[in-house]
């Protein structure tokens, strides 16, 4: 575990941005229950690798949210996208300071520009950022929210998290996730995303659904919200909510 000052050491990340990250859920440490501090893991650490990755992507931090917490997010894809965009911008810094030195050393009768041209950078950017705009969901997503105002987005998100605090209650009780009262409640989530967000097929439901139980930052900030095991118990609920409508269907 890190300390903010010893992750802003190591990745050059301000504190100031790194408290940022953390007010608005985009990365948020555990806090030390000695201390307060926050505490980086190392999969804290993972997660800002890919912050910044989509951060040289230029993308909007809330829209880097969206896509790290989206259960169709790959990770390895991800990597190799940043890997490949590192190799390119060491082309383009070996090829600057080889200009430098010639011109140094001998002069150059005509000036040379071609060290400069970031066409291949710009191109490559804006190919990766398709790969992770190009969903329906996610074109719905941006139209949706395109003008609605920060205090707006904070209100859907608190109505949001609302929706998880009966499978708090449930999970407290040992409640069966497979009820009616349980997957009634996955229906209101389901269609309240639908309502704001974009169309939340059965089918991508189902992937939200194994991403609240999965651990990360969905499952952390579910059960902060709506209490231990709401959101181990939320997956439980939507993967039986789904599988009824499925033989229903």
């Amino acid at each position: 575990m890190m300390t903010i000052h010893e992750v802003s050491e190591l990745t050059g990340v301000s504190i100031r941005a790194l408290q940022h990250y953390d007010k608005i859920g985009l990365l948020r440490p555990r806090r030390s229950i000695e201390n307060g501090y926050r505490l980086y893991s190392d999969d804290d650490l993972a997660r800002l690798q890919q912050i910044l990755l989509f951060r040289e992507l230029e993308f909007p931090l809330k829209n880097i949210k969206n896509i790290i917490d989206s259960p169709d997010f790959d990770q390895s894809r991800a990597l190799q996208q940043q890997i490949e965009l590192l190799e390119l911008k060491r082309e383009h810094i070996d090829n600057l300071i080889e200009l430098a030195y010639s011109t140094m050393d001998k002069g150059e009768d005509m000036p040379s520009f071609d060290a400069f041209d970031t066409k291949k950078i710009d191109e490559y950017t804006q190919k990766a950022k398709e790969t992770w705009g190009a969903t329906k969901e996610w074109e719905e997503f941006e139209t949706k929210s395109a003008n609605r105002a920060k205090e707006d987005e904070k209100a859907l998100e608190a109505d949001m998290m609302a929706l998880f605090e009966p499978f708090g209650t449930m999970a407290a009780n040992d409640a069966d996730p497979a009820s009616e009262e349980a997957t009634a409640q996955a229906k209101r989530i389901q269609d309240f995303i639908t309502e704001h967000f974009y169309h939340c097929t059965d089918e991508v439901f189902a992937q939200l659904g194994q991403a609240y139980g999965a651990g990360g930052e969905f499952t952390q900030n579910i059960n902060a919200a709506a209490g231990p095991g709401a959101a181990e118990f939320a997956a439980k609920a939507v993967a039986a909510y789904v599988a009824k409508r499925t033989l229903c269907a």
